[in-house]
């Protein structure tokens, strides 16, 4: 009988990864209209973040304004495969609610989206469906508080109001469950962009499991615990990924959305509400605890921008595509055929004429270790050049018995 069982459970898991890797897009829903923060520009940010993937095409479904008829507000639910809930607003019809319900407990996927956890603070079941949830006169009736201290999981009935955060700052978000698809191969820790860091947050806290934390510092009147900042949940059959984190206000620029921590989790969380698996590749920029990354236009890096930036590299200018070039380089250097493709590429940069000499010369570096016999006409010539010279000495000294092809 256990064997029988073992071969079911294997055969479900091995049938989930092939629909996840069968779907090459998924139908998203996004609900937006009404919140105490700036939607009008959150909306798109997630649209853009969402749709780059190219496993999800994203609506955007509008409410009416506050104290609108909310009755008109009828979004037909059963047509997508995820509802990603940016929204802090009015009620929904009972109409509407009956239907999110019925579509969640069917299998529907969710997203909940930063200050979405504030909103419906009486819909009882959408405070199942979130888990946690602050403001909006959320008390110890609403649930406990749950949190990390001392690296102890603690669920908290303490008396008091649901949900507060102090100024916006980067933080370093901490893995709790490394070994669930959303967070599988990223690091244990890594640096947030400045955003507000969501504490004291209640709820029923049912079926949920908390993947991340952050730890709320008293510096920034914080609670000094690790508060929750990821987290999924189950509700009937559907599966929902809680964000805290992704604040966008009225500024030009959006760093707590632009953090390349913040866009990976936020795609690889709808993929799993969407299938319950995840299929994204680890991107190269990916932080670490040593510093925020960014993406100031919500898109990982292409080679073709590498490429193109080093093309006319000058030393005032920022060195991520180089360094976005060197962990590419390092990724395959086991693969002499791929370090071969880009070294032709590398070796195009030092013909070309319109390149500049800083921009050779970066090349120069990274083709003193990894060169082949390919790259040394071109190299050689470059002793002829007064500017370049001492560079290409050098490279060439340290690729004596240079790679072959």
């Amino acid at each position: 009988m256990i064997k029988k069982y073992s071969f079911l459970l294997l055969f479900a898991g091995f049938f989930l990864l092939l629909s996840c890797q069968e779907k090459t897009a998924y139908r998203a829903l996004l609900i937006t209209g009404q919140s105490n923060h700036n939607w009008q520009g959150s909306a798109p940010i997630l649209k853009t973040i969402l749709d780059q993937t190219k496993l999800f095409t994203t609506d955007i479904a509008q409410t009416p304004k506050e104290k609108g008829d909310m009755s008109t507000f009828e979004p037909n639910f059963s047509k997508y495969n995820i509802v990603v809930m940016d929204y802090n607003g009015d009620s929904w019809s009972e109409k509407t609610k009956a239907a999110f319900l019925e579509f969640v407990k069917n299998g529907g996927g969710v997203v909940i989206y930063h200050e979405a956890d504030n909103s419906f603070a009486d819909w009882k079941e959408y405070n199942e469906i979130i888990g946690l949830g602050g403001w909006n006169k959320r008390s110890e009736k609403d649930g406990p508080m749950v949190y990390y201290k001392k690296n102890e999981l603690v669920v908290d009935t303490t008396a008091g109001p649901g949900g507060t955060h102090g100024p916006q700052h980067e933080y370093v978000v901490r893995a709790r469950k490394a070994d669930h698809p959303i967070l599988k191969g990223l690091p244990v820790q890594w640096m947030h962009g400045k955003d507000e860091l969501y504490s004291k947050l209640r709820g029923p806290a049912k079926n949920m499991e908390i993947l991340a934390t952050a730890y709320a510092d008293t510096a920034y009147r914080g609670t000094a615990r690790d508060e929750p900042m990821l987290m999924t949940l189950t509700y009937g059959k559907g599966r929902i990924f809680h964000t805290a984190m992704g604040h966008v206000g009225k500024d030009a620029t959006h760093p707590a959305t632009e953090c390349v921590g913040f866009i990976v989790t936020l795609q690889r969380g709808a993929e799993w509400a969407a299938c319950g698996n995840v299929t994204q590749p680890i991107p190269l920029d990916f932080p670490n605890a040593a510093g925020a990354v960014y993406r100031p236009e919500y898109k990982e890096i292409t080679l073709d921008e590498d490429f193109d930036k080093i093309l006319t590299y000058s030393i005032d200018k920022s060195t991520k595509y180089y360094t976005d070039l060197q962990a590419r380089i390092r990724k395959v250097s086991a693969n002499p055929a791929a370090l071969l493709e880009l070294e032709k590429k590398m070796v195009d940069i030092l013909k070309n004429s319109a390149a500049t000499a800083e921009g050779k010369k970066l090349i120069l570096r990274e083709l003193a270790w990894m060169g082949s016999d390919y790259c040394v006409p071109a190299v050689q010539e470059l002793l002829k050049n007064p500017e370049l010279q001492e560079a290409a000495a050098y490279t060439l000294e340290r690729m004596k018995g240079p790679r072959k092809i």
